[in-house]
This record gives C-alpha cells, sequence and structure tokens, in this order.
C-alpha cells in the first residue's frame, strides 16, 4: 500500500490504515510481535499507535505495549520508517484507586507519563502524542501550554486529542489560533459502520465521531480524524458467522445494526472480500480523511485488512 493521508501544515503521511498495538506482549509475544511490526512497514504501512496504559489491564507489567513497540524499535532500526503515535494522562484502571473518572491529566501526571513512553519506547522524540482523555474541570489553555512545552522540550512533535468533546476541542483550536500554534492536527475516537445505531460501551469516558464531531471533521480537514474500535471488536464477523445467539448482550445487537451487518454480508459477496475488509473500506468513503486504526489477531488478519485500499468501494454501499 503507497497510499498516504497528508495531515495540512505538517510533515505527517500516514497509511489510511494504523497498526494499533493493545494486543502487544498478550496476545503478539516476542518474535510474534516483531513479525507483525516487520510485516506491517513490509505491506506499506507506517502508523504504529500505542499508549501508556495499553495492556495495563493484563496482571504483571505496566506500560506492555509501549515497551514491546520499543524492543522492536530497538532491534529493528526502523525508527525513521514509522510515524509514532502514543498517548498519555490515561485515568488508572488497576489497583485499589483505579476510576476511569478520576483525572490524571495534571502536568505533572503528563511529566510523568511522557517519561516513561520516551523511556519505553527508547526514543528522543514522539510524532504524535494525545491526550487519551479530557478533563473537563481543566481550562484547555492549561493543556494546550503542557503540549507547547513538550513540542518545545523536543519530546513531541506534534499532538492531539483523544475522547474529546467538540466543544473542547473547537476551545482548543480557537486558543491555538490566537496563539499561533498548529494545535490538535488529529483527534482519536470511536467510529466504525456499527457506530451509528450502537448502544453505549460501559465506559462512558469514550468519544465517539459522531453528531456535531462527525461535521467538524467534515469542516475541520487541519484535524485528522483517527478511529479506534474500527472493525466493531468483532461484532459483525461473530453474527454473520453465528447468529444472533453470538452476540446477545453486545452493545452493537440493535435491530439497525443487525440489518447493517446483512449488508456486510451482501457486500462481503459482492465483492468477494472478507467482512473485515468491507468494514475498513467503509473509511473510504467517509466525506473526511479518516485513518483507520486496526489490530489484527495474526499475519493473515494484518495481509488481508493492508489490501483494503486496493478495492473501490462506493459511498452507496454504506447506505443503510
Amino acid at each position: 500500500m503507497t497510499r498516504r493521508i497528508a495531515i495540512p501544515d505538517t510533515d505527517l503521511q500516514l497509511c489510511p490504515i494504523g497498526l494499533g498495538t493493545a494486543e502487544a506482549g498478550v496476545r503478539w509475544l516476542d518474535t510474534g510481535a516483531d513479525r507483525i511490526f516487520d510485516a506491517y512497514l513490509d505491506l506499506g504501512g507506517n502508523v504504529i499507535d500505542t499508549a501508556r496504559v495499553y495492556s495495563d489491564w493484563v496482571p504483571g507489567e505496566r506500560g506492555r505495549s509501549e515497551r514491546v513497540v520499543g524492543d522492536w524499535l530497538a532491534k529493528s532500526g526502523k525508527r525513521r520508517q514509522i510515524v509514532l503515535i502514543t498517548k498519555g494522562g490515561h485515568p488508572e484502571i488497576v489497583g485499589p484507586g483505579a476510576d476511569t473518572h478520576i483525572s490524571r491529566m495534571s502536568p505533572a501526571d503528563m511529566r510523568q507519563d511522557i517519561e516513561l513512553s520516551l523511556q519505553a519506547l527508547r526514543t528522543d522524540s514522539i510524532d504524535l502524542y494525545f491526550y487519551h482523555r479530557d478533563n473537563q474541570a481543566q481550562p484547555v489553555e492549561e493543556l494546550i501550554e503542557i503540549m507547547e512545552t513538550f513540542r518545545h522540550e523536543g519530546k513531541i512533535r506534534y499532538y492531539g486529542c483523544s475522547n474529546w468533546s467538540v466543544d473542547r476541542i473547537r476551545a482548543a483550536d480557537a486558543y491555538s489560533k490566537a496563539k499561533g500554534y498548529r494545535g490538535f492536527v488529529a483527534d482519536e475516537s470511536l467510529l466504525n459502520l456499527g457506530a451509528k445505531y450502537m448502544n453505549p460501551l460501559p465506559d462512558d469516558t469514550l468519544g465517539y465521531i459522531a453528531g456535531d464531531l462527525f461535521r467538524y471533521h467534515e469542516e475541520n480537514p487541519r484535524n485528522l480524524a483517527m478511529a479506534y474500535m474500527s472493525v466493531a471488536t468483532g461484532f459483525f464477523h461473530r453474527y454473520l458467522a453465528g447468529g444472533i445467539e453470538a452476540v446477545k448482550g453486545n452493545p452493537y445487537a440493535t435491530g439497525k445494526n443487525l440489518e447493517v451487518a446483512d449488508r456486510c454480508g451482501a457486500l462481503s459477496k459482492k465483492y468477494n472480500v472478507s467482512v473485515s475488509k468491507v468494514l475498513l473500506g467503509y473509511f473510504s468513503t467517509l466525506p473526511f480523511a479518516c485513518v483507520a486504526l486496526y489490530g489484527p489477531k495474526d499475519l493473515v488478519q494484518l495481509r488481508d485488512a493492508m489490501e483494503t485500499f486496493d478495492l473501490s468501494f462506493d459511498k452507496a454501499d454504506f447506505a443503510i
């Protein structure tokens, strides 16, 4: 894959499918993770997305995903071939005080996270650094200035937000413009073919690219949309393979999404492609540029996904 999405007023050029690494060190173990990273680059990818908190939900190690990515970068010497993304400021998710509603975005919290990320990733600078959550009690001015401090120190090159509301993003944009800063270059939130009709996920701190935020991205190409849960955590695959019994209780299992699932199955047959290719192909029909973040189970899934943008889907294919 040679296609790239350029973020305006930056030197960033991103593959439209980014490699999500929440499974690094969990499902992808040792040399298996290295093979995934190497294959992704060989197939034309250049976006590796991780976070300080990734895999902390698995006992035994903190910052596991970043450490695995960093180990590979140190062994492979391929740091300059990728756009390296990580995120900080996530609330604690393990231990007795774990609570996603207790913010960790003070200057000291962010300083701790950025230093740990740089150490784990074995790099001097991160290409694109995100606030992983928002704390609406903190002024956007303070949050932007924290990122600008890191940028001036050379620890990050660009920065963005993840799981922020459109009002807070607009406020950050306005402050950055007034100060002459580039500001947020990307927004990483939940978006997939079934998101429009799903029930809310249990974590109410997640952000969705929908409604006003969807329209924001149509109007603001300087802030690139990046979609996590791009294949709806396997809901459509499970439904098409096992029927309604296979997805009982799933947040995506709404009446409308069952219609979407049937359309996915029909498109899979129409184009003779996998369900994953259909779900990832949806992003090529959006009215704005979007990088779909995808964490494959193995090399077979990765190779299949990376062929997606060799296909041509039509917007009408996804009109439900």
